[in-house]
């Protein structure tokens, strides 16, 4: 993964982040779309933290 794409993924994992933030304010916890940005945000998170580890080996 190239640096551009690694800085492109944490772009998304902020915006998904505070999209997750806001709905949660607005509906809830618990409710489904919260819920549904928060396995995108560990989907994003899990996916950074691979490429960054490839770059260290």
């Amino acid at each position: 993964m190239t640096q551009e794409a690694v800085e492109e993924l944490v772009k998304s994992i902020n915006d998904v982040r505070r999209t997750m933030i806001v709905t949660g304010l607005r509906k809830g916890l618990n409710n489904d779309e919260t819920l549904r940005y928060s396995k995108e945000l560990d989907k994003l998170i899990h996916k950074y933290q691979l490429a960054v580890s490839r770059f260290s080996l």
